[in-house]
């Protein structure tokens, strides 16, 4: 068991927060033990949600109609989930869920090339179940993305416009 102690450090080098994990159980001969690692930085924490809303607005919206779309953000599909949450906002388990999505992401946009799918259905799977270890809710399959009827050119309201101004 461990507890967690956020330790500030001020320094030029390090400008992350630094989390102290102490375990609880003591031995006689070895007494407490401390690891430290190195708590995620704020730009890891907004480019995994920059990553989630690509999901939203660049990929899903090729595969899924809106109301599919709709349906999975209610599900909060791609959200930590506090009950199983694995993640502690650790510098490696951003990474770990960063390269994840990034994976994702890649596999996404060159499943329609028809090339490597047994290579690419092991990516995906491999990398869902890690966001799913760390509390990111993902329960889409390759072959739903893969027998998804296409939604190329379809309006959707989930894609991201190409400007903000009204023309």
């Amino acid at each position: 068991m461990y507890n967690l102690v956020p330790v500030t450090l001020s320094s030029a080098i390090l400008k992350s927060t630094v989390v102290c994990l102490v375990k609880l159980n003591r031995r006689k001969e070895k007494g407490d033990r401390m690891k430290v690692v190195v708590a995620s930085t704020n730009e890891q924490e907004n480019h995994i949600a920059e990553l989630v809303e690509q999901l939203y607005t660049d990929i899903f919206p090729r595969f899924f109609p809106d109301e599919k779309i709709l349906e999975l953000k209610n599900l909060n599909v791609l959200q930590p989930q506090a009950s199983d949450q694995m993640y502690n906002a650790t510098l490696k388990d951003a990474f770990q869920i960063i390269s994840s999505l990034q994976a994702l992401i890649a596999v996404l946009d060159l499943l329609h090339e028809g090339k490597h799918e047994v290579e690419y259905k092991d990516i995906f799977e491999r990398n869902t179940q890690n966001l799913n270890d760390y509390g990111y809710f993902f329960p889409l399959t390759f072959s739903q993305f893969k027998d998804a009827e296409s939604q190329e050119g379809q309006f959707s309201q989930f894609i991201r416009p190409a400007n903000r101004y009204m023309i």
